[in-house]
């Protein structure tokens, strides 16, 4: 009898050993659909994101990181130019998405803009109160 009942207890301990999560995941996701590759610089690495992929960044620690993008010229642009989001700053609590989509255009002119567009999972307003969008 002795023996079942340990039996039993070292069974439900493994269980909930092995079925415990770490927490929420947080998670950064780059979509490049611009034309040329992207390369971000973030936490003292370079990720390369070719043209037309998806790359994820996970289990990154709660904080306030810079990032920095790079891009590609294609070949034949005459011109170029960035807008949107380029580089910045990631801030990351529990649980956090960040989706950065890159986008470009070409136009006949052989003018290249490349475009970054960030968004992020969690509640920008302060104390969870949103901001009044009518005025004070």
């Amino acid at each position: 009898m002795k023996h079942k009942v340990t039996c039993l207890l070292l069974a439900i301990l493994f269980i909930s050993i092995t079925s415990c999560s770490d927490g929420p995941i947080n998670k950064i996701t780059l979509q490049n659909i611009a034309d040329g590759d992207v390369y971000l610089n973030f936490r003292g690495t370079q990720t390369l994101v070719p043209s037309g992929s998806t790359i994820e960044l996970q289990d990154i620690d709660k904080g306030e990181y810079e990032y920095e993008t790079v891009y590609e010229i294609p070949v034949g642009a005459t011109a170029f130019s960035a807008e949107g989001e380029m580089s910045g700053s990631f801030i990351i609590g529990a649980g956090t998405k960040i989706l950065v989509i890159y986008s470009s255009v070409f136009d006949q002119e052989g003018n290249y803009t490349i475009y970054a567009s960030v968004t992020s999972s969690d509640n920008m307003a302060e104390d969870g109160i949103l901001p009044n969008p009518i005025g004070p």
